[in-house]
């Protein structure tokens, strides 16, 4: 059968899980399309372009018949549990998804190789790649084709991998036989629900993305909430809570690629040296890394509601002021902020 030598060339380059799924995407148009009229999408106002091509493949590639669905591993064993890094309050946590390169351009030349070779077996083929890219339901898609489920978290889990993967999908005119969705394994289990530290998972399967921490850090460019800045402990670039904690993770599959890998001690940091980094060295340390979409002001502003949750040291009250005429009239407010937060802890 096609489908196992595609899943077969899909392993080959590297893929952990392949599943293949139709267009139809219809379970999630009303799901979808109220999660916008709620605003939980936040600011991510890409979120509401395209919305047909986004809820049809079929609008989004001509003549797509069938999404080719992948995940790749990506978390590294780093010689110590991340876990612990969030009751280091000197110390700032980044998401492991972000230690090392930016998965992007990886998934998107692997699976252009990936889909080349599908032509070489079959023929003349139409298709185009991404991965968290354009308006595409990834999620959705993985779900239908049998990676796994969505989590209460709304990642997707896996039995064998748990959620530590990204993803990432082939629209093809190749009519190839679908796999089925597995079965939901969260049960009764509330855990990510109920360690998120903003509460931003609202109900089950349903994200505020505004009181998410991932999105505060990395989507969010104006103030952050005063109301949130202290539940964002030391995160500085994303949250893994719902992931950490989650049981199914204990079956998570570390990764082997290389590119994956921490850089410049990003997975254990303390807030100081961040804060150090002038604009020149987040350009060099974040060249090839997904962080530096969000820019230096972003990376300070972050740093610094972090330094404010840190416990009492007067070495970072004083090295917030020697910092206070350096930038913006925004980083400057959080400054003010975290400067208090700190001279309240040492009363």
């Amino acid at each position: 059968m096609i489908e196992t030598d595609i899943k077969r060339i899909g392993r080959e380059h590297g893929f952990q899980q392949i599943g293949i799924t139709d267009t139809r995407l219809d379970k999630q148009h009303q799901h979808y399309r109220q999660w916008i009229t709620d605003h939980f999408h936040g600011e991510m106002s890409y979120m509401t372009r395209n919305l047909n091509k986004r809820l049809h493949p079929e609008q989004l590639v001509p003549d797509t018949l069938s999404v080719i669905c992948v995940s790749l591993d990506y978390r590294h064993d780093e010689g110590h549990w991340p876990e612990e890094l969030l009751d280091q309050s000197q110390m700032a946590y980044v998401s492991r998804y972000a230690l090392g390169r930016d998965y992007h351009k990886l998934m998107r030349k692997r699976l252009k190789q990936f889909a080349d070779d599908i032509g070489e077996l079959v023929g003349d083929m139409g298709y185009r790649v991404f991965t968290d890219s354009a308006p595409v339901l990834e999620k959705a898609l993985a779900v239908k084709a049998g990676i796994g489920w969505q989590g209460k978290h709304t990642n997707i889990l896996n039995r064998d991998h748990g959620s530590w993967y990204f993803l990432g999908e082939i629209y093809t005119d190749l009519e190839l036989e679908i796999d089925r969705p597995v079965e939901n394994h969260c049960g009764r289990c509330t855990t990510c629900i109920d360690v998120c530290p903003t509460q931003a998972i609202v109900a089950p399967y349903l994200v505020d993305a505004r009181r998410c921490i991932s999105y505060l850090t990395i989507e969010h460019h104006s103030a952050i909430p005063v109301e949130l800045r202290e539940a964002i402990g030391n995160r500085i670039y994303g949250c893994d809570d719902c992931q950490l904690f989650c049981p199914w993770n204990r079956f998570a599959k570390l990764s082997q690629e290389v590119d994956f890998k921490p850089r410049h001690g990003l997975d254990k940091i303390s807030l100081l040296d961040c804060l150090n980094w002038s604009e020149e060295t987040f350009d060099e340390n974040t060249l090839g890394s997904a962080i530096r979409r969000i820019g230096y002001q972003s990376w300070i502003r972050n740093v610094v509601v972090a330094l404010g949750n840190a416990d009492y040291d007067p070495h970072i009250i004083a090295t917030l002021k020697t910092h206070h005429m350096q930038h913006n009239e925004l980083i400057r407010e959080h400054i003010d902020w975290a400067i208090q937060q700190q001279q309240r802890k040492s009363a």
